[in-house]
């Protein structure tokens, strides 16, 4: 069956297993033939799965959305908890009501964000990728 080496207090053991019957091993030392009892530490097996995820980074400064609003801009939400794919807009660009600020990813599906009044766009409270939640700040327009 199989073939090891074994060196023991300097002696060196050719050792062959040639068959395993439950917990007794047919085995042949240099030549001989033993019968070996095998001792086997029993251990408990779960049929739960272990769930190994990834360590998440502690500072996420950057991803946080921001809530503070300025009195006199009109704010931009999210009409439903989504993805920002992409931002097709800078600060300071003049928009008009119905222009496409952004595209969103929610349900597998990609969102245009478009602007509900005329103005200028002040500030983004999110960036590409970010995870919001339906009715967060995503732009402010004057």
């Amino acid at each position: 069956m199989k073939k090891y080496k074994f060196t023991i207090r300097g002696n060196e053991y050719e050792v062959e297993i040639k068959d395993i019957d439950g917990d007794i091993a047919k085995i042949e030392v240099n030549g001989t033939s033993y019968d070996v009892e095998i001792h086997q530490e029993k251990t408990k097996t779960t049929k739960t799965p272990t769930l190994v995820r990834q360590n998440v980074p502690v500072d996420r400064k950057d991803s946080k959305i921001k809530k503070s609003v300025s009195s006199r801009a009109h704010t931009l939400k999210a009409p439903l908890p989504g993805n920002i794919f992409k931002i097709l807009k800078e600060v300071g660009d003049e928009v008009k009501k119905g222009d496409t600020i952004m595209i969103m990813e929610a349900m597998k599906m990609e969102n245009n964000i478009q602007s509900e009044k005329d103005g200028k766009i002040v500030s983004f409270k999110v960036k590409e990728g970010d995870a919001v939640l339906q009715n967060d700040v995503l732009a402010e327009i004057e």
